[in-house]
């Protein structure tokens, strides 16, 4: 299993000596999200201070930039991590991009294919030079004059990943993705019964088998080094039940586990702002069916049965939650737990 981690964003100025740090710790990668800051910065940054870390957006909001722009991106981290670098992209709900975003909404499944689809022909086309001539319904890419095609990449172009959570998106990363991040409001339970045989349904018609297929996420982790600590991470995984148990997307999870009354429950509450008293519906044997808990002593046997069997990749922390980190010998145990995924292909672009 691959352990990743999370770095500061808020001050770009601390991101070079958190890099060097996270990777002398020995974690398999580093993980950046699109909520308050860019995703992107931070990773060029990374990309100079690392040399054996994979760098990915998890996630980038899809909608909110032009293909173009993402392969762009892509191409120039790919180039200066040495061939590291992941485009991971998630839609974000309607409000968000109508209202933060200032972007069209549409239906998302069918506009992330084709988002993807254009980001791999602009790519495959700098990469191999490919014809151009990218007419979609919402995406249109037929001029690229030689000098704006960027300097050469010796590396593949970037695995693309993106994250699903209903059939229609988890259909769309199996079939043109290199991989899928799963919602942490999932239980062991729902990704067994629903959400992998839906993937494993879809990945024998996409870019490869499942050991070049990479699963990302699936629930949460309450751990720190002390009992006071797991408790307190424990509190904020019931906090994010609640919240995440309010919206009627997320209710097929309860669903498995006959808490559909629950969902009701929440989703109610949340039309009154009751969100403290949300968080108390949930009880502890509702925050176990959606988490990994323990110390660090007792981590490793916990992700085994939370996670083993279906998770590749899991985002564990930040230096800035807990001082250091988890332990460099915990990461080892940690990413000895089998997973399924080997590597990306050697080529990503042209399946």
């Amino acid at each position: 299993m691959k352990i990743t981690t999370g770095i500061p964003l808020d001050d770009l100025n601390q991101v070079a000596e958190a890099t060097r740090r996270v990777e002398a710790q020995g974690y398999d990668g580093i993980s950046t999200q699109e909520n308050r800051q860019d995703p992107f910065l931070p990773l060029a940054i990374a990309a100079t201070q690392s040399t054996r870390m994979e760098l990915s957006t998890g996630i980038a909001i899809s909608f909110a930039r032009s293909p173009m722009v993402y392969a762009n991106l892509g191409w120039d981290l790919q180039r200066a991590s040495k061939g590291r670098f992941v485009l991971g992209l998630g839609t974000q709900v309607k409000g968000h991009n109508e209202r933060r975003f200032s972007v069209p909404w549409t239906a998302p499944a069918p506009r992330m294919r084709e988002l993807v689809a254009a980001i791999k022909a602009t790519w495959a086309h700098w990469k191999y030079g490919s014809p151009l001539n990218f007419n979609g319904e919402h995406y249109r890419i037929t001029l690229m004059p030689p000098n704006f095609v960027p300097e050469p990449c010796p590396s593949r172009p970037p695995p693309i990943t993106i994250a699903a959570v209903g059939p229609g998106m988890m259909k769309v990363a199996a079939q043109v993705c290199d991989g899928v991040r799963l919602h942490p409001f999932s239980t062991r339970k729902y990704l067994q019964d629903v959400a992998l045989p839906r993937l494993q349904q879809f990945i024998g018609d996409g870019v490869g088998h499942r050991k070049h297929f990479q699963i990302s996420g699936g629930g949460f982790v309450a751990t720190g080094a002390t009992n006071e600590a797991v408790a307190k991470a424990f509190e904020w995984v019931r906090m994010r039940v609640g919240f995440y148990g309010s919206t009627r997307a997320y209710w097929p999870v309860f669903a498995v586990h006959g808490l559909e009354d629950l969902g009701e429950k929440l989703n109610h509450m949340s039309k009154t702002n009751q969100w403290e008293q949300m968080t108390r519906e949930v009880s502890d044997d509702v925050v176990h069916l959606f988490a990994a808990v323990g110390r660090h002593d007792e981590l490793t046997n916990a992700i085994s049965e939370r996670f083993e069997g279906i998770t590749d990749t899991l985002s564990l922390g930040t230096p800035v939650d807990e001082p250091g980190g988890l332990p460099p010998d915990l990461i080892t145990d940690l990413q000895k737990i089998p997973s399924a995924f080997e590597s990306f292909t050697a080529e990503q672009v042209g399946h």
